[in-house]
């Protein structure tokens, strides 16, 4: 069954910096270690999307581009996020233990 809702918007956006804090808190590493980490992968993502490819990562979910269009300022990409129940409701996922 396919229930359609509107989300209402809680929060304000998710920032770089509140990410990698975010990380850190979560895996114990330090913040100098997870920050070139963090950026490389928004960095490998970015160009995943731009290249037009899907991406497939749990817990996230799977995101598929539907439609690409440039303007002359920006490359505007919709795309469709689609997470199974499970990940929806666990909540956050524990990131792996720091090696020590």
């Amino acid at each position: 069954m396919v229930v359609s809702e509107t989300p209402t918007v809680t929060a304000p956006p998710l920032k770089k910096k509140e990410l990698i804090d975010t990380v850190v808190a979560r895996s114990g590493v330090k913040k100098r270690d997870a920050k070139p980490v963090v950026e490389a992968m928004l960095a490998v993502l970015g160009e995943t999307i731009a290249d037009g490819r899907e991406l497939n990562l749990a817990p996230m979910g799977k995101l598929k581009i539907t439609r690409m269009k440039k303007t002359s300022k920006a490359q505007v990409i919709t795309t469709r996020l689609r997470r199974n129940e499970q990940a929806q409701s666990d909540g956050p996922e524990p990131l792996a233990q720091a090696a020590e």
